[in-house]
C-alpha cells in the first residue's frame, strides 16, 4: 500500500506568517509610526506633503532624497510632461485589447510591453534606470485615460505638457480640462499614495529588483502584486459595498450582516497602524467636502455610518482604501479605476525602491519552516494499491 504522509511538526522560533513585522532590509524612504498613526517620506510628515506639497515635487522628493528649488521642479515637472506620450504600438495595442479588460490587466500588460520601446532597455546603468523610472511614471496616466476613451468608442487624447499630471490626466480621461479645485484633491490623492514602506506590491518589486531584472519588470510584478482585493483592490471592493448599500439608514444592517456571517468589511484595519491611518483622515475630510460642493453627501454619509459601526462592533478603524473610495466616486472616476488610479502614483514608490535596491543590492532569498512528511520510502508505481 501507498504510505500515508505524515505531519511532521516542527518547532520553530524564526518563521512568521506573511512576514509579519520582519525587517528584510534597511531603507531611508518612507517612515510608518504605528502607534502614533504618522507617515513621512524621506521625514516630512505625509499630511504637511499634501496640504503645502504637490505631487511631482513629491515624486523629486522620493527619488532624489530632498525637496526641490523652483528652478528644479520646474524643470522636473517639464521633463515629466514631456515624456507622458505613448509610443504609437503601445495605443495600437490598447485598441486591440477586449474592451471588458479590467484596467489593472491593461495597466500590467502595458508597462510591460513599454519595456520594449524604451531606448535604454539594455542598459542597467542607474542613471538609465532613473531614466526608465521617468518615462514609465509619465506614461501611467495616459495609458489609463487612453484605455478608457477606447473602451468607450471616443478618441483618446494626447497629453498636454502645459498641465500638471493630475490636471492632465482628468483632461485626458473625461475630455475636458478639470475645475481647479478637482484638479487639487486629485494631486493630494496622488501625495497620499506615493509610498508605503513594505506593503505587499512594493516588497515584489524589490524581491524582482533584487534579481537585477529591469525597472519595467519590477514594477510589472509590483502592479500584479497590487491587484488583489487584500492589497490595493480594496478600494474598489468598498466601492461595490457603497452601491449595495445605496443609503445611509441600509449601512447598520448590510454592516452588521457581513459581521455576522464573518465576511470581511474591506476599508478596515491594517497590519502596521495600531490606530487610525493617517491618509483615511486626510481622505474622510476630501469626501465630505466633495460631496458638500457637488451637493450630494451620500456617499461620504454612508461611509461615516459604516465607519461607526466599525468602530463600534469590531474596534476598527479605517485605512487609506476605506474614504479614497468615495473620493474618486466624487472625482468621477470609473469604479473600476479606483486600484490603477491607486498604481499610478505607488510607481513612485515602487521605482524609488527599485532604485533603492539596486544602490545596496542582496539577492532576497527566504527559507520556509517545513512541516511537510520526512525520510519517505519511495514504492516502485507497481507496487502501489489504490487506497
Amino acid at each position: 500500500m501507498i504510505r500515508q504522509y505524515e505531519k511532521v511538526k516542527v518547532s520553530s522560533t524564526i518563521a512568521a506568517r506573511g512576514l509579519e513585522d520582519v525587517i528584510v532590509g534597511p531603507s531611508s524612504l518612507t517612515l510608518i509610526e504605528g502607534e502614533r498613526g504618522k507617515l513621512s517620506y524621506r521625514g516630512y510628515d505625509v499630511v504637511d506633503l499634501v496640504r503645502y506639497s504637490t505631487f511631482e515635487e513629491t515624486i523629486y522628493l522620493l527619488w532624489y532624497g530632498r525637496l526641490p528649488t523652483k528652478t528644479q521642479l520646474q524643470e522636473f515637472a517639464s521633463v515629466l510632461a514631456d515624456n507622458r506620450r505613448l509610443p504609437n504600438p503601445i495605443v495600437d495595442m490598447l485598441k486591440s485589447l477586449p474592451k471588458d479588460s479590467h484596467p489593472m490587466d491593461v495597466l500590467r500588460t502595458s508597462i510591460s510591453a513599454l519595456g520594449l520601446f524604451d531606448p535604454d532597455r539594455n542598459d542597467s546603468s542607474r542613471e538609465a534606470s532613473m531614466r526608465k523610472s521617468v518615462r514609465l511614471l509619465a506614461k501611467c496616466g495616459t495609458i489609463v485615460a487612453t484605455f478608457d476613451r477606447i473602451r468607450n468608442g471616443w478618441q483618446p487624447l494626447t497629453p498636454n505638457p502645459a498641465l500638471n499630471y493630475a490636471s492632465d490626466f482628468i483632461r485626458m480621461l473625461q475630455g475636458k480640462a478639470p475645475d481647479p479645485e478637482i484638479a487639487r484633491v486629485f494631486d493630494m490623492c496622488l501625495v497620499m499614495h506615493v509610498d508605503h514602506e513594505l506593503n505587499a506590491s512594493t516588497f515584489a518589486a524589490r524581491v524582482t529588483a533584487s534579481t537585477l531584472s529591469d525597472v519595467y519588470s519590477a514594477v510589472t510584478s509590483a502592479i500584479g502584486t497590487l491587484k488583489g482585493k487584500l492589497h490595493g483592490g480594496a478600494n474598489e471592493e468598498v466601492l461595490e459595498m457603497l452601491d449595495s448599500i445605496k443609503t445611509p439608514d441600509k449601512a447598520p444592517v448590510y454592516v452588521k450582516s457581513l459581521l455576522a456571517n464573518r465576511m470581511r468589511v474591506m476599508g478596515f484595519g491594517h497590519r502596521v497602524y495600531k490606530t487610525i491611518d493617517p491618509r483615511a483622515v486626510v481622505l474622510r475630510e476630501l469626501s465630505r467636502k466633495l460631496g458638500e460642493r457637488a451637493g450630494d453627501t451620500r456617499w461620504y454619509e454612508i461611509s461615516r455610518k459604516i465607519e461607526e459601526i466599525m468602530l463600534a462592533e469590531r474596534n476598527l478603524k479605517p485605512n487609506v482604501d476605506f474614504y479614497s473610495a468615495s473620493v474618486y466616486r466624487m472625482l468621477g472616476f470609473p469604479k473600476d479605476f479606483s486600484t490603477t488610479i491607486f498604481a499610478c502614483s505607488r510607481v513612485t514608490g515602487w521605482t524609488a525602491h527599485i532604485l533603492e535596491q539596486y544602490d545596496n543590492n542582496r539577492l532576497m532569498r527566504p527559507r520556509a519552516e517545513y512541516i511537510g512528511s520526512r525520510e519517505m520510502t519511495y514504492i516502485p508505481i507497481d507496487q502501489r494499491n489504490i487506497i
